[in-house]
């Protein structure tokens, strides 16, 4: 990063207090800094939020005083991302859009975006940092296990990281926003986003009944006793527990029934009794192709893995297979490992790469 010093480097701008300060950052260590906004989703309701964060951005753009663009990345985004999001869905599988919006959208149209308003850098407001490796660009974690993002940044291509910064990877969000309120910026304080990208803090049933009908069919045990009827297989994920309205009849003791798998062939959703949890765990899952963010491995090895963002390590035994997918088994069964989900590895704090769940073993 000394090397680019007095470089242009264009900062991915969300509004929001992490990417104002990885503006301030980089403007203060000599860069020409721009901002660049991205409209990616834009619904007129009381739960989207990007006009707001607009002139959020515009706001801190002006304190920094520095020019800040505006893209509308809006079709692209529903052809690449919420197409998919929907397809899966409609699979009976549970996706992360997220994973899939930094590799199409935020490192790969918004970069290319950068470059073409000469950037010679591309920076965000992610938790992560990169270092050079022998191979190219290495994904680490972030120096805060709180707020570490290396896990939804797993499937961008390893080439695409070769001009991108990360200057939050070294601090924490105290640190961020302490920095934030010196710089007398106006978001200091602004709230951090959460729930899905596009969908943000609506109720989440609600919003997927927008675009999927009712498809209703029975819920039942893996013995086949009818307990009761769900409304639609998308509505619902593997370990759930709530939602349900079955809680009462499990065998008269009102303990909660879980969402043991679905029976997509039959519409069916399969449950098990609270004593009978552990019947959702697994030993082993398969992904699809990975995206390697090291050299691929010849043959089978350890790591450390995360099925689920908030999840901790995993140790487990990693088998590649010929076609570019893998086949992994944990040394303790795995808790409602979920098809659609993002098998990410790790070996220490460097990110290996990640795909996408198939199916579990």
């Amino acid at each position: 990063m000394s090397g680019a010093n007095r470089a242009r480097v264009v900062v991915g701008m969300s509004g929001g207090v992490d990417s104002a300060v990885a503006a301030l950052l980089l403007r203060d260590a000599g860069h020409e800094v721009h901002g660049l906004y991205m409209s990616n989703w834009d619904d007129a309701d009381s739960y989207c939020t990007s006009a707001q964060d607009y002139q959020d951005a515009r706001a801190t753009a002006r304190e920094l005083g520095i020019v800040l663009h505006r893209v509308n990345f809006e079709d692209q985004y529903r052809e690449r991302v919420f197409s998919r999001f929907l397809s899966e869905y409609r699979r009976g599988r549970t996706p992360n859009p997220d994973v899939l919006c930094n590799r199409e959208i935020k490192f790969g149209l918004c970069l290319a975006y950068a470059r073409r308003l000469g950037a010679a850098w591309f920076a965000t407001g992610h938790y992560a940092r990169l270092r050079p490796g022998p191979g190219g660009p290495e994904l680490l974690r972030a120096r805060d296990a709180a707020k570490d993002q290396s896990y939804f940044l797993c499937g961008v291509e390893r080439r695409q990281f070769e001009r991108v910064l990360f200057p939050l990877g070294e601090l924490t969000k105290p640190q961020v926003r302490e920095r934030a309120l010196r710089a007398g910026l106006p978001v200091y304080d602004k709230p951090d986003s959460t729930g899905i990208c596009f969908i943000g803090e609506r109720p989440f049933a609600q919003f997927l009944a927008q675009y999927l009908p009712d498809t209703p069919g029975p819920i039942e045990t893996e013995s086949g006793r009818v307990l009761g009827t769900h409304r639609g297989l998308p509505f619902y994920t593997l370990g759930q527990r709530a939602g349900l309205e079955i809680g009462g009849l499990s065998g008269g003791s009102g303990d909660p029934w879980y969402v043991a798998r679905k029976d997509t062939a039959r519409n069916a959703l399969v449950v098990v009794a609270a004593r009978d949890r552990d019947r959702v765990a697994t030993p082993g899952l398969r992904t699809g192709t990975v995206n390697w963010l090291t050299d691929p491995p010849t043959g089978d090895f350890s790591a450390a893995l995360k099925v689920r963002y908030r999840q901790p390590d995993q140790p487990a035994r990693v088998q590649p297979l010929d076609d570019g997918s893998l086949e992994v088994h944990f040394d303790a069964p795995q808790w409602a490992v979920t098809p659609g989900q993002t098998a990410v590895l790790y070996d220490g704090e460097r990110c290996l790469g990640g795909g996408v769940i198939e199916d579990t073993l």
